[in-house]
């Protein structure tokens, strides 16, 4: 299993838990949510050192609403972290060859 792509999973959890606390009031609704997740995920977690690039904030957004638009558009049979970690990895990462799946989570 690629280690990287597991820890990218991870973050995005991550970033997904906290998130829904910091936007609580508000039952985790943020309409601006791929903007918060870019700024958090480029400048409080390892995800530019998993990636080995820093994103351009821009691009993770926009990276982050389309990958959103694919995955809710059309059924997927795995987690919407892993997903995104496999396509994040192949955009940013395009010399990596993503193979394996993270294990479900439970």
């Amino acid at each position: 299993m690629n280690d990287t792509l597991t820890q990218t999973c991870e973050l995005l959890h991550e970033a997904s838990e906290t998130h829904h606390r910091v936007f609580r009031i508000v039952d985790g609704d943020d309409p601006d949510w791929a903007s918060w997740y870019a700024d958090w995920l480029i400048d409080l977690s390892e995800l530019p050192d998993l990636l080995g690039t820093t994103p351009l904030r821009s691009e993770l957004v926009y990276m982050l609403v389309k990958l959103d638009k694919e995955y809710t558009g059309s059924a997927q049979a795995g987690a919407w972290e892993d997903f995104y970690a496999r396509r994040l990895h192949e955009h940013f990462m395009p010399g990596s060859v993503v193979t394996a799946v993270p294990p479900p989570r439970g």
